[in-house]
């Protein structure tokens, strides 16, 4: 009887180590991240919009996997809708190579649809920069999962919902997007939501 509520006591630690390690908390000179390896894609990320100077290109970068942590990769994102999505923008952190070469982290990148990432959403991006020219922002990006996210053959869990908070930091005024990761069929403006912060 010992041995077996001994071994019941161990397999339950083990159940919760292996649980506790499905979360990792990362944090680099460009943003901050809750990864959740099981799903194999960022739940919130955070960075700041300062208004930076671009002083190199993208060229052919592209995004890498990191060593010890379970994420995405290339096989996520081949023949189907979804593009590799950055959540904190190359172009925000194009003053110089490294905090660009740290925006092409698997971390910093989800599974978003094709049109989303390229239209509405890429629409916000460049907003964001108009905005930061006047006060400095933080942005959180929060990437929400339910039922009817879709778990891809390869591994890889589809977000629902990706919501942008966008704190205005010498104004302390927060504005919030809420985007179906679906086609758009709205301008940026209209994705808009109230939240409480």
């Amino acid at each position: 009887m010992k041995r077996i509520l001994l071994g019941v006591i161990v397999t339950l630690f083990i159940t919760l180590s292996l649980s506790a390690q499905q979360n990792v908390q990362i944090t680099n000179q460009v943003f901050q991240v809750i990864y959740s390896q099981q799903l194999q894609q960022p739940i919130e990320l955070t960075y700041r919009s300062i208004n930076r100077p671009t002083n190199v290109n993208r060229g052919t970068m592209d995004f890498y996997t990191e060593k010890g942590i379970i994420t995405s990769d290339g096989a996520d994102y081949k023949t189907n809708i979804y593009d590799k999505g950055h959540l904190a923008p190359a172009a925000t952190f194009s003053d110089n190579m490294e905090n660009l070469k740290q925006t092409f982290s698997y971390l910093n990148c989800a599974l978003q649809d094709q049109y989303m990432n390229r239209g509405e959403w890429r629409l916000l991006e460049e907003q964001e920069r108009k905005w930061d020219d006047v006060e400095p922002l933080t942005i959180k990006v929060e990437l929400i999962f339910g039922a009817n996210s879709t778990k891809l053959p390869t591994g890889a869990t589809v977000p629902t919902t990706m919501v942008k908070h966008i704190h205005f930091e010498k104004s302390n005024k927060w504005r919030c997007f809420s985007f179906p990761n679906s086609k758009p069929t709205k301008p940026w403006e209209q994705h808009e939501v109230n939240h409480k912060h």
